[in-house]
């Protein structure tokens, strides 16, 4: 590459992390602090609304508390989410996930299904349609037989009349995040009847303040970020996704017939994810249906709604038909949701986790690490175990690269010498350098190798530590959370001043960016500088400084990346050091740590001798 060329190409690279620097300053920091804003706007009025109940006067939206005892319900309560069904409408409308929570502090639990007259309105249901009437709708009063509260093994029973049928409806849950439906549906009048279940997932408000509603600062990523926040759902073997903003706009989804709808005769559901949680429907397996989004509503300014549409069941006068149905209502637990693909046969419901275009990378990656966590006890041991295997493979490839730069660290001189030579004759000066390379056996592309397999795997360990729900709120050395930015900075003496956090000096714009990195993005920065020195450096001087100063720049970026995938990357730079050094040592290259080290030897001997 000639030095112009090269004097191009850093000038480019310095004003892509320039751009980095200034659109998460300017445009991403900005906008997460107005959700922030905006959601504990929320949080006040609720938690005024639970003590104030003249609060329930005014308009807009009830407070939770009121809203939940507006109308009659069964209670359920399961070892991983509890809550409540409306009787009108047979609502699954107030659901909480048991073992995970808003904070790593634990003292709220993540809230998922709401009823219509809150904030946040999200309830999910199975209703019974004749034709273009319903005959059990979203109203309808169903009546509970008996008395309990539903739990796994202990279901409960239902009951509603209408349009000259009878449904006795038996609901039942699991230990983790399934509800079963079973309707057995009797004809009690004089004529035969067709009628067919339709399964609704149906949400209410500003579909950002409700992902910050359940993982604060989440929604500044839902339109743009790595995972898929929106539509999703498998129809006859194809996954199906859109975003909630092309959502709301009524976009058309990849794959839709003319009449908006989508069609399965081998099984699927069809629901709504954000980045860890979902609810989606699960119609009966064995019988086709179809899904579609409610476009209708959103038309009207409306909710948003996603349905499914069961095959039509005739029944005689008499007779009854027994449909089962199911709805997933939790976390997107990996294991979880292996279980249910494996033994319920509800087809790639992993795939409920985005792995991404990237899958072929992302998956394995994800499996290796679950598998590790189960070895070692911690993500985080995990992480450092699997950053060992990633390298393994790569070791010749590397090994060749740094005898590469072996061979350039010592043909130093002579390029200078070069250089300095045919200053005046670029064409010249490069023909020298070639023969010098030829040579030698010196390839001065040779340590670029590595960086094209180091930029996929990067790409892939990133997304995959950022979408699984595994690493959230998981604890590691001085660290509480693994997704989270390292908490520590040297603002607070990383962590010795209690009162003051690591975000809250971060959010102090420019003074922020320097004293609110923390000892992983620091550790980075430091091994990234030590790599370099092993390194030959480029001949031109201003190339030479732009590349000095790559440490403390991505010192910066990395600050705000999560701390598991920054811990990644300061053990991979340290088994890397080792590596090349080794390498470099056994070829004679000498290098600055080397000369560093052998100083620092020399002034020890020196008194003694």
């Amino acid at each position: 590459m000639e030095k112009e060329d090269q004097r191009n190409f850093l000038l480019a690279l310095v004003a892509m992390i320039a751009f980095v620097f200034l659109y998460q300053i300017f445009v991403m920091e900005p906008a997460q602090k107005r959700y922030q804003a905006q959601q504990a706007i929320v949080a006040a009025q609720q938690q005024a609304a639970s003590v104030d109940t003249a609060a329930a006067e005014a308009a807009g939206p009830k407070p939770l508390p009121e809203a939940l005892a507006a109308a009659s319900r069964v209670k359920f309560d399961a070892p991983s989410i509890d809550g409540s069904i409306r009787l009108a409408g047979a609502r699954l409308d107030d659901l909480q996930l048991k073992k995970h929570f808003l904070t790593v502090e634990r003292a709220q639990e993540v809230r998922l299904l709401r009823p219509e007259e809150s904030e946040f309105g999200y309830f999910t249901t199975y209703y019974w349609a004749t034709g273009n009437t319903l005959v059990a709708g979203r109203n309808s009063n169903w009546t509970q037989v008996g008395e309990g509260t539903l739990s796994p093994g202990a279901p409960v029973m239902l009951s509603l009349e209408s349009e000259g049928v009878r449904i006795d409806r038996e609901i039942s849950v699991d230990e983790n995040y399934l509800f079963t439906f079973r309707d057995t549906v009797t004809n009690t009048s004089d004529a035969a009847k067709s009628l067919r279940p339709i399964g609704s997932v149906e949400r209410h408000g500003n579909y950002k303040l409700f992902l910050n509603a359940t993982e604060p600062g989440v929604a500044a990523e839902a339109d743009n970020g790595l995972a898929h926040m929106g539509l999703m759902g498998v129809m006859d073997g194809n996954l199906r996704l859109k975003k909630y903003k092309p959502l709301f706009e009524s976009k058309k989804i990849d794959g839709e017939s003319a009449d908006g709808s989508f069609s399965t005769a081998t099984g699927g559901w069809w629901g709504l994810s954000d980045k860890y949680w979902m609810s989606v429907l699960v119609p009966a397996q064995a019988t086709p249906f179809t899904a579609s989004v409610n476009r209708a509503s959103l038309a009207r300014g409306g909710p948003l709604e996603v349905r499914t549409e069961g095959a039509e069941v005739s029944i005689a006068p008499g007779a009854s038909v027994t449909v089962e149905n199911r709805i997933f209502a939790g976390a997107k637990k990996f294991e979880i949701l292996r279980n249910y693909e494996e033994a319920q046969g509800i087809p790639q419901f992993v795939d409920a986790i985005d792995w991404g275009w990237a899958f072929f990378l992302t998956k394995p990656f994800f499996y290796v690490l679950h598998w590790l966590h189960g070895l070692v006890g911690s993500f985080g041991w995990a992480i450092l175990a699997f950053t060992v295997l990633v390298k393994l493979p790569l070791v010749p490839l590397y090994n060749a690269s740094f005898k590469s730069m072996a061979k350039l660290k010592k043909l130093q001189e002579p390029m200078k010498e070069i250089t300095e030579r045919f200053a005046a004759d670029p064409q010249r000066r490069q023909q020298e350098m070639m023969k010098l390379y030829k040579e030698t056996g010196a390839n001065p592309i040779g340590g670029c190798l590595p960086i094209l397999v180091t930029i996929p795997i990067f790409y892939a360990l990133y997304k995959t530590l950022y979408v699984t729900l595994d690493m959230r709120h998981e604890p590691f050395w001085y660290m509480k959370d693994l997704s989270a930015p390292d908490p520590t900075a040297i603002g607070n003496l990383f962590g010795l001043i209690p009162f003051w956090s690591a975000a809250d000096i971060k959010g102090i714009f420019i003074i922020g960016t320097i004293f609110g990195i923390g000892i992983l993005p620091l550790l980075y920065g430091a091994t990234m500088a030590i790599l370099q020195s092993l390194s030959p450096p480029p001949p031109d001087k201003m190339q030479a400084r732009i590349i000095m100063a790559l440490p403390l720049v991505f010192m910066f970026v990395f600050g705000g990346f999560a701390a598991g995938l920054v811990l990644y990357w300061v053990w991979s730079n340290v088994l890397t050091f080792i590596q090349q050094y080794t390498i470099m040592r056994m070829n004679g290259a000498e290098t600055e740590v080397g000369k560093f080290v052998a100083g620092i030897l020399g002034r020890r001997k020196a008194p003694a001798e």
